[in-house]
């Protein structure tokens, strides 16, 4: 594309601004799109953050300067930033539990696929002339575009958000139009729908919107959930992925690939690889669970990253610095490595490494953010986790091109540690949410139920830890003297709060004694 070079990139500043601003609008992005799902709702969200992309996407397949390629670049981030946050958002509510993990290793698939195309459309057609060759695959960026857009139109609204917003009927319709092919009588239907609506009200009743309470720790432990949603952002870029896709071309041609065409038809391989190795996950991500997953990717990532830095630092290229290591006399290039053997041993563990991110870290980071928090907060603190991985894919970028020609090998030696106390910190810290629903999540981490406890999908149990919840918030506002009743009354009730005004066998016997009543089709 020397075409799309003479054009935008005069010098190495322009090239590092191309790929900021993208990353800064998706930071910003990420960040606002929290608080307009809250106010417009999740689909509607989601058809503006697609118009916004093809206004982006238009400005830079027509740019005819740096200038307006910048400000192309500007808006397709904030849509970028706003569509990885919405979309996991708008999946997380609307999907069974048995089938979160699943629907949301789509969206993770999706990009894979996009990876891929992008890749091989850049390898063919990397000989065109002129404008054309950059133009085209910009602009076919638009078919999708067009496709999401028009798509969400017949889509439903989330049922979470509807209920927080008033509109009960709307969401027992959209229930049954999920689970129950339109019965509003079915009895999945009515008893999800009970589920969601106790965990409105108690939200409603007991609990704040703020930003502040994000970060609040309270009974709801939302201070942990927040850090573990962002902790699992960074880890995803932490593990290099993002090394391996922005520099590829690089790291093969360090490898011994030379020449344009062979780094962009090793770069098309590693997009397939990406896009074979999500798969798996599509289907078994509901039976492996989020915390096996997670460990395990990151084990391995660890390990392929381990030997690609000890085959770079035996068999790696010289450039004058102290980390050389010596070539024979002759070669007169400073793309060979030793032997061609070390050259295939490079490319299969780069290969194998982007393999076992695909099936484990690349969905499950954005799977498990997506489950993390209230219906009140969820939104706008996604906003938030998201932001964070656009802001450390932003360093690793800025960082990856000084440690490669730096530190050379150490650079996988760095993220190979890193995924190795990845590995440790979700086995010690983060709780289990497969099989739960979003509600029964909220239960886990305010200790009601365990993360390993299979036998309490049912608003009977739900109900029972509801109340329970119920009575340590009240027993919260006693302690910091929120109430308003007199000393005696107080008494009574903080002894109430503390010995449980609700008994939980009698409701578990009796699963809709202490629901809401189902909203009738005759009311508005």
């Amino acid at each position: 594309m020397e075409d799309f070079q003479n054009r935008f990139i005069n010098d190495q500043i322009s090239k590092t601004l191309l790929v900021s601003v993208l990353m800064a609008g998706a930071f910003v992005g990420a960040l606002y799109s929290g608080p307009l799902a809250d106010h417009i709702g999740r689909k509607r969200s989601i058809i503006f953050g697609t118009a916004v992309n093809i206004l982006g996407s238009v400005i830079q397949t027509a740019a005819t300067d740096t200038s307006m390629m910048i400000a192309g670049r500007v808006i397709g981030g904030l849509s970028i930033g706003q569509l990885s946050m919405l979309v996991p958002l708008y999946q997380s509510e609307i999907a069974p539990k048995e089938l979160r993990g699943r629907l949301i290793t789509m969206q993770q698939f999706a990009i894979t696929v996009g990876i891929a195309v992008s890749f091989w459309i850049d390898f063919g057609t990397i000989n065109w002339e002129g404008s054309s060759s950059w133009r085209f695959p910009m602009g076919i960026r638009l078919i999708p575009a067009f496709i999401l857009l028009f798509g969400m139109i017949f889509m439903p609204y989330s049922p979470r958000w509807l209920m927080a917003k008033g509109r009960d009927l709307e969401a027992l319709k959209t229930i049954a139009f999920l689970r129950g092919n339109g019965s509003l009588s079915d009895q999945t239907v009515q008893m999800v729908f009970t589920e969601i609506k106790q965990s409105v009200v108690f939200e409603q009743k007991y609990t704040s919107q703020t930003y502040w309470e994000i970060f609040r720790s309270g009974h709801e432990h939302n201070r942990r959930r927040i850090w573990l949603g962002i902790a699992v952002q960074i880890f995803q870029q932490l593990t290099g992925i993002n090394v391996a896709v922005y520099y590829a071309a690089d790291i093969f041609s360090s490898a011994g690939v030379s020449g344009t065409t062979a780094a962009l038809f090793a770069n098309g391989v590693d997009g397939m690889v990406n896009v074979i190795a999500t798969i798996p996950t599509i289907f078994f991500i509901d039976k492996w669970g989020r915390r096996p997953t997670l460990i395990s990717g990151a084990i391995s990532c660890s390990i392929c990253m381990l030997i690609l830095a000890i085959v770079l630092a035996t068999h790696g290229l010289t450039d004058g610095t102290s980390n050389d290591i010596p070539i024979p006399e002759g070669t007169g290039s400073l793309s060979l490595l030793f032997t061609r053997n070390s050259t295939v041993v490079v490319m299969v563990f780069l290969y194998l490494f982007v393999a076992c991110y695909a099936y484990s870290w690349g969905p499950v980071g954005w799977i498990y953010p997506a489950e993390l928090y209230p219906q009140r907060l969820r939104a706008k603190a996604l906003g938030i986790t998201t932001a964070a991985n656009w802001l450390f894919n932003f360093a690793i970028s800025q960082l990856a091109p000084p440690m490669l020609s730096g530190i050379h090998w150490g650079t996988y030696l760095v993220f190979s540690i890193l995924c190795g106390l990845m590995a440790l910190m979700v086995y010690l810290e983060f709780p289990e949410t497969k099989g739960k629903s979003l509600e029964e999540i909220d239960l886990i981490f305010s200790g009601q139920l365990k993360d390993d406890d299979l036998g309490v999908h049912h608003p009977a149990t739900a109900a029972a830890a509801l109340a329970q919840l119920e009575r340590m918030k009240f027993s919260e506002k006693y302690s910091n003297r929120e109430t308003s009743f007199g000393n005696a009354i107080e008494g009574a009730l903080k002894r109430v709060a503390d010995d449980g005004a609700v008994n939980n066998e009698e409701l578990e016997l009796t699963p809709l004694k202490n629901n809401v009543p189902l909203p009738s089709p005759s009311t508005t």
